[in-house]
Order: structure tokens, then sequence, then C-alpha cells
């Protein structure tokens, strides 16, 4: 077993700050295009600026980093302007319901966030994805089965190393999806020279971006104007994409100019520790002494409540009950450590079945389903099985 605790990210941003003058932008526009204008839009929107502040004390060398998002020339085309006006409504009024959820798990998870995107020097707006794609909801999952703040399709977490299965999701893991979210960003800005683009391939894939590509513009030197002009050729979801996230950008970084307040959230702090081999979730949270729901809160990558059988595991426990847990789960006998498996009803199978290849009771079988009636055992039913020792006890008392 070990322990890590988290840290406090590296950086924190300070502000989205107001400035003239982004001379030395590096936009994939900037070098044939004059320096963008403040969008000002017809409500009085607060204007988008290019550059982010950073705590000077965390970063002496460093103090003004220019967002290449922000610094995009397509900010002064009167479209995109009206575009991300129609989005600060949205996020505004149509989404009031839940602006404040989004921001208070922004304020749980976005430090983690912007450390990353400073390490890769990728632009700090970045932020405001995983806000747009899932309101920053570790368990969020889309109609077409994308999950995580990042919202990553199964092959394309696979592809980028992340582990699908039963047990484990990595998507739901805001650490590990916050690393390969990067990694991809990174990839497909790389890959298309321009910001605009490589966001419209993280939100519809990078293939049918290049068919679009190659299809009306082939030979044009990658932009974000020329996803501008493409717009049209993309999913009406792809073409929004990108003023929805400026919306974002807009409303998220000053909300209460919009009315919104963040809800309160748990911060995203804690100790880091490792499990052997496969233990429930309620074991470890009597290890360290916290309720169960901590637990799971911090380590929602775990789909059943049980780390993984046969491996080493990591796991998250409330910050400064690490020392507690290690101590306290190296006196955990093995046999201990998991209360509980699942068990899928296989045709011609009854309780006494399963029971007795479990080697517990058949009354403590009924005691952990007490919904399940067993004439009626439906094939390719879940059934809980507890095969702690206490945990058989405690479910035949009632305790």
């Amino acid at each position: 077993m070990t322990l890590r605790q988290s840290y406090r990210g590296t950086c924190a941003v300070a502000a989205i700050v107001a400035v003239t003058g982004c001379a030395s932008a590096s936009s994939s526009d900037a070098t044939s295009a004059p320096q963008p204008r403040q969008p000002l839009v017809s409500h009085g929107m607060v204007p988008l600026a290019s550059s982010v502040e950073l705590e000077p004390h965390e970063h002496p060398a460093v103090e003004v980093r220019i967002d290449q998002l922000l610094a995009s020339p397509v900010l002064n085309d009167d479209e995109f302007r009206a575009a991300v006006d129609s989005w600060i409504v949205y996020w505004e009024k149509t989404a009031a319901g839940a602006v404040p959820d989004f921001l208070g798990r922004m304020g749980s998870f976005g430090e983690m966030v912007d450390s990353a995107l400073l390490a890769a020097d990728l632009p700090p707006s970045l932020r405001y994805l995983p806000f747009i794609e899932s309101g920053y909801n570790p368990r969020a999952t889309s109609r077409a089965s994308a999950v995580g703040m990042w919202q990553f399709m199964s092959a394309t977490a696979a592809g980028l190393g992340m582990e699908v299965s039963p047990l484990l999701d990595e998507r739901r893991d805001p650490e590990r999806s916050t690393e390969a979210a990067i990694a991809f960003l990174s990839e497909l800005r790389e890959g298309f020279g321009s910001w605009f683009i490589a966001l419209a391939a993280y939100n519809s894939g990078p293939n049918g971006t290049r068919r679009v590509l190659d299809r009306y513009a082939p030979g044009v030197p990658p932009s974000d104007s020329l996803f501008w002009a493409l717009r049209s050729h993309f999913p009406r979801e792809t073409r929004d994409f990108v003023p929805k996230l400026f919306g974002a950008v807009v409303v998220a970084a000053s909300p209460d100019l919009y009315g919104h307040e963040a809800a309160p959230h748990a911060p995203f702090v804690f100790d880091q520790v490792s499990v052997p081999d496969a233990t429930t979730l309620d074991v470890i949270a009597r290890a360290a002494a916290v309720p169960q729901a901590d637990i799971e809160r911090l380590n929602p990558q775990y789909l059943r409540g049980i780390t993984p059988r046969g491996r080493e595991s990591l796991v998250r426990v409330p910050q400064g009950r690490g020392p507690a847990f290690l101590a306290a789960y190296a006196l955990i006998p093995a046999d201990e450590r998991v209360t509980f498996v699942e068990h899928r009803v296989a045709s011609g199978e009854t309780l006494s079945h399963i029971a007795l290849r479990y080697g517990i009771r058949v009354s403590d079988l009924q005691a952990a389903n007490p919904s399940v009636r067993p004439r009626y055992l439906r094939v390719g039913a879940l059934l809980t099985v507890p095969v702690a020792p206490s945990v058989r006890n405690a479910a035949h008392t009632g305790a």
C-alpha cells in the first residue's frame, strides 16, 4: 500500500483581463490578419480578452500568457459574434437552472484542469470545454454514450490508453480523463493547425473533419477562418461548438454579471492510496473512517463499488485520511476486503445453486437481495452476493 497526497494546482487563473495589442499572439491566422478588436455584443457582454493573468508569486517568470483561442481573428466576424451572442443568452437564460451546478463543479475540478493546461502550454480558455461538454460532471453520459467530464466515446478513450471495462471506466476519473483530454487536444491542434478545426475534430471526430476539409477545401492552409467558412458542411452540433464554448467563456468567467452563483460542491482534494487487490469501497470507507459517499464521490471510475481483482489499484480518500487508512487497512484480513460480488443469473440456476457456488447460506443471499422472489428468478438478473464473513453475519442478523 502506498500514499500520495493530492496537490493544489500550481496555476490559478486569476481573471480574464481586458487588454489591447496582441501582436505577440500566435494564433493560426495571426500572420495574415489584423489583431482582433474586443468582440462587444449587443446586450453588453464583458469584452473577451486574449491574455490570462497568472499568479506572479507562483510563476515569477510568466505573468501573462497569450490565449490563442481568444486571440483568433474570427472574433472580428460579425456572424461569429452574433452566434456567440446567442449562446450567451443560452447560458444566461435557457440553461439558467443548470449553470449554478456547472459552476460549482468547475470550482471543484477547475484548478486541476488549469494546471494541466498550463503544463501542456494549451490555451487557458479550454478550461471551459468540460463546462459545455458535461457541466464538469464526471458521471455524465450522453445519448451517444460519450462519458465523463470530457465526454469521450469508448473507442477514443481506448485509443488514448484509458481503461473502459465493466468494473472500471477511466473516462469518469477526473484526473485520468483530463490527462487524456490534454493529450488529445494537443494532438488535434498539431495535426489540424487551427484551434477552431481542432475543436471541431474533438466534437465530431478527426476522420469526419478531414473528410470535410478534403472535399471542400483541398490544399487550403488550415486556419480558424477556414473552419468558420466551412461550418455549414459540419453537423449542427459541431458548427455550434466553438460559439457555444465562447459563450460559456463569457458567462462562466463573470457569472455574477449574468445572474448566476455557483452551487456548493465539495473540493476535489484527497490523499491517494493503493490497495493490493480487489477491495470494495465500503471497506475502504470504513478503513478511512469516512462516509462511503465520500469515497464514491472521489472515485467515480469504479462502476460497481469494487476495485479490479488481481492487481494493485489507486484509490482516493479524503485529504488527511491517507495515513489512518493505511494503518487500518493493513489490519483487515484478505478475505474481509471484499464484502460482495455480483452474480448474473444463468438459465436453470436457483438461489440454492448460487448460494452453494459461493459457499454461503440461502438466507444470506436472500437478505442481500430482499426484492428478489426465488420462484421468479429472472435469467440475466444481477444478484449481490455477500462474501466476507462479517457481511454475511450482518445480512443474516439484519444489523
